[in-house]
């Protein structure tokens, strides 16, 4: 039996080796960390969003960078064919909002079990705390010329301490730089750029905001939904979505502002942004100033720091009165057309201004990584290193929030599993 070696336990290293395994490979994992999985238990808040349920068109235009390389992956295995694995293997799922897909029992500790039961079942066999140093190359005893035609082919891995493990095909899944404490460290770049591959310039993506009011931390814990997020580069509008969003001590985060990042990122690192909250989208401009003079006729015999409060969450009511310009214990029924008026743009363009991203340790991904130019998209080997397979987070592609990273990590792992066993038969 021919030898398949995995590099990485996470989410697309797991499923390349269960893939792996099925096909008739011995399957060999090895992870640094002292156990599986560590990436996958904390995304979602905890509860695993680990795939997105809509049609397949959604699902590529939710990818942001290379979404034509994931065409043969995620036609090769689907969202329907992730949750039919972990429904197959006992773990219940259930859709959400946003066609958001996650176990019934809302603990991402039952997607990670789950994976390694199969793995157990498949025979592959996991070498916990095993760093691997490095990747053992040798030259093709025929060589083809041309672009992107390997020279070599991988022959195993060193492991931390010097041992050498032969085998005959190698998958590399060991993340990016998001997370660093669990462990992705982007030594698979190093590994990637040691066999001819190119990396792309990577930047924390699906990140929270850093902003500059005093008042964002004043609204620390604070949730929004059903809000309208705009973000301006002066007068041009760079992004402007519906969703949900909250405060922090030092800004802003929450599905909303995390997919803005994938449109803003490369801009807000060069300079500050502003951003906008529409906190009544569902209401025109008309409509919204009909349900202020509502209010205000209700309660005009009332100050109005006592009015106000029907309009916002407890929270947010202070800083909507200090930005409002309106003395709190002023009668409603002195309250002018102009003080109205400027309540109301409040309401609508809600300010802040973001200053920048935060880091890779807040990071939910990594944007950039090793080129898909290099890599086979139906098979995610290396076109540089034969026997090599490159799969996960490591790839250059990245995606909106949902679920959709998740899918990119099942299919690329799945796709590289097969061909790695097809490539170690031979």
């Amino acid at each position: 039996m021919k030898k398949t070696v995995v590099i990485g336990g996470g989410a697309a290293g797991m499923f390349a080796a269960i893939a792996a395994a099925e096909r008739g490979s011995e399957v060999h994992l090895y992870e640094k960390n002292e156990k599986l999985g560590k990436k996958i238990f904390i995304t979602g808040k905890g509860r695993c969003n680990l795939t997105n349920a809509c049609d397949m068109e959604e699902l590529l235009a939710g990818v942001c960078s290379n979404r034509r390389f994931l065409y043969s992956a995620f036609y090769g295995y689907t969202n329907q064919d992730v949750i039919d694995f972990f429904e197959s293997h006992g773990m219940k799922t259930k859709t959400e909002r946003g066609n958001r897909v996650f176990p019934v029992s809302d603990h991402s500790s039952d997607v990670i079990d789950t994976l390694r039961r199969v793995m157990l079942q498949k025979g592959v066999e996991v070498h916990l705390h095993s760093e691997v140093q490095g990747l053992l190359t040798e030259p093709l005893a025929e060589v083809q010329t041309g672009k992107n035609v390997p020279d070599r082919r991988i022959a195993g891995v060193v492991l931390k301490g010097g041992r050498r493990v032969e085998a005959d095909a190698v998958i590399l899944a060991t993340g990016g730089l998001s997370y660093p404490s669990t462990g992705s460290t982007g030594d698979g770049y190093r590994f990637a750029e040691e066999c001819g591959h190119t990396v792309t310039a990577t930047s924390p993506s699906l990140v929270p905001f850093n902003v500059r009011e005093p008042y964002a931390k004043e609204l620390q814990g604070l949730s929004l939904k059903n809000v309208q997020l705009t973000i301006l580069d002066g007068k041009k509008r760079l992004y402007q979505e519906f969703g949900e969003m909250m405060f922090t001590h030092f800004g802003i985060t929450g599905p909303l502002v995390l997919t803005a990042s994938t449109a803003v990122g490369k801009k807000l690192r060069e300079k500050e942004l502003q951003v906008r909250i529409n906190l009544k989208p569902a209401l025109s401009e008309e409509q919204l100033d009909a349900r202020l003079r509502r209010e205000f006729e209700d309660g005009n015999k009332k100050q109005f720091k006592n009015v106000i409060g029907n309009l916002f969450p407890a929270k947010l009511t202070p800083v909507m009165i200090a930005l409002s310009g309106i003395t709190p214990e002023k009668m409603v029924n002195e309250i002018t057309r102009e003080e109205r008026r400027a309540l109301l743009t409040l309401i609508r363009e809600f300010p802040l201004t973001a200053t920048g991203l935060r880091d890779y340790n807040e990071a939910i991904i990594t944007r950039g990584g090793v080129s898909v130019k290099e890599v086979d998209p139906a098979t995610m080997e290396s076109r540089k290193t034969a026997g090599l397979y490159i799969a996960g987070e490591l790839l250059d592609l990245d995606a909106v929030t949902g679920g959709f990273n998740l899918q990119i990590a099942w299919s690329t792992g799945y796709a590289a599993g097969c061909a790695a066993a097809e490539k170690a038969s031979q």
